[in-house]
Order: structure tokens, then sequence, then C-alpha cells
């Protein structure tokens, strides 16, 4: 459903297709950078952004038809030996602005890894590497303060209202302060996406439930679905996953 309009017969399972032909259970960048995460902050025992950096070119280099316009960019300068924070203040400066939703998607397994109290910090870290929007990475630490809590065992409601209190970014105040009032946009936007995956989740019994609804949004569907499986996964858990997906 990826780039496409919302399908007029909604899909409830795992097909294969759409603009990148991939096989059933196929992934794209959004799993691929969230794994560079997993796999660095495992390996090497917490942040580092040199090692973070050194796996999403990997991912970047072995596929990058999937990746977005910032991530693309920054890791193309990177690759011609530009730092990656400089690299991310090129392309936004650049392009006029860097608030796509790259660094949203791959963040959950900061969330897991990190405590309430510290996962904000290192979201804001990790977002600017290749997204030098301020409102992007404040997108990126309120999902991921979410994710910390739900996966201690906060309930939902509570780790909203804290993620919530804690946001230092007015506009994404503004928007998620009442996420079930506004319409759903599933786009490259870093605000469309948090909006859109709270909103669901927040509404959704369960972690299939949430998903479907995701993805069905088309548009930035891969990404919209990613997000919103992070949270659901972090509270209902991996058992909460169907079998066959």
């Amino acid at each position: 459903l990826e780039g496409y309009p919302p399908p007029s017969r909604l899909l409830t399972g795992m097909r294969g297709g759409g603009v990148h032909r991939l096989r059933r259970g196929g992934v794209t960048d959004d799993t691929l950078q969230a794994m560079a995460v997993a796999e660095s902050l495992v390996i090497r025992g917490g942040f580092d952004p040199p090692d973070i950096v050194r796996r999403f070119l990997g991912g970047y280099i072995a596929h990058p038809e999937f990746y977005g316009p910032t991530s693309g960019a920054v890791f193309d300068l990177i690759r011609q030996g530009v730092p990656a924070y400089e690299a991310a203040r090129c392309v936004h400066e650049r392009t006029g602005g860097t608030r796509t939703n790259g660094s949203v998607m791959r963040g959950a397994p900061i969330g897991i890894f990190y405590p309430p109290c510290v996962v904000a910090g290192v979201s804001v870290a990790c977002s600017h590497l290749t997204h030098f929007d301020h409102t992007a990475a404040e997108c990126s630490a309120f999902l991921n303060r979410m994710i910390s809590e739900l996966c201690r065992g906060v309930d939902p409601d509570a780790a909203y209202r804290h993620a919530l209190s804690g946001c230092l970014d007015r506009e994404v105040r503004y928007r998620m302060v009442s996420p079930h009032s506004r319409p759903l946009v599933s786009s490259l936007d870093a605000l469309d996406t948090l909006h859109c995956a709270v909103s669901i989740f927040l509404g959704a019994r369960s972690f299939s439930s949430a998903v479907k609804t995701a993805v069905n949004l088309g548009g930035d569907s891969d990404t919209a679905g990613a997000v919103t499986g992070a949270l659901s996964g972090a509270y209902w858990g991996i058992l909460s996953i169907p079998v066959d997906w």
C-alpha cells in the first residue's frame, strides 16, 4: 500500500507486491534502520553514533530504493566523507527542511533499551544524525518516551500523558494534545506520522487491529504501520502478533 491511496477494500493480511514488488513479509528501510539501531545498542552497549551510522550505510548501500529524500541525501554526503551531523545540517539547508519521518520510524529500539528518564535525550541525538529539524527530533522523543514506559508496564493513557508533558516543541504539543480530534494523514511528515500512530494505538483493542488500521491509510503506509506496530508491540508484547504474520 505504500505510495497508493487507501484501498477500496481493506487488506487484513500479508500480501506481496506494491511499488517495490516485495515478497509477502518483505521489509523496507523502516525495518532496516530500526534493526541497525537495535544491533548497535546491543553490541556496543549503548548509543554509539559512528557505529549506528556505519550500520545505516550498510542498509542504504544494499537497498537505496527504499530510502526517503532526507536520509538518502544525508547518507550520500556521509559516503563522500562528510560527518553525519554536518551532513544533516547541509541537507536541511539545501532542501529547506528535514521534518521527514525517517528518524521517527527507526527509533523504537531506543525506547526499549533506555528508561524513561534518559530516553528523550538519546532519541534527539539519534534523530539529529540524519534530521537536523528540531520538530522531527521531538516527534522521535515523544514516541520513544511512550515506548519506554509501555515496555516497563505503564498503561497507554499514562504513557501518552507523560510524553505530552515532557514534549518541548510547541507544534508537537498542539497537535498531540487532542490526537483524536484531527484527521489522520499518512505522509512523509514526522508529525503526521507520530499523530497517526499515537491516535490509532490509543483507540485500538489489539496489535493486529492497530497495524491494519495504520497500513490501510495508504500513503507512507510502511512507516505508519512500523510506528503504530512499535507502540502496539511495546504494550501488548510479542505474543500478540498473529502467528501467520
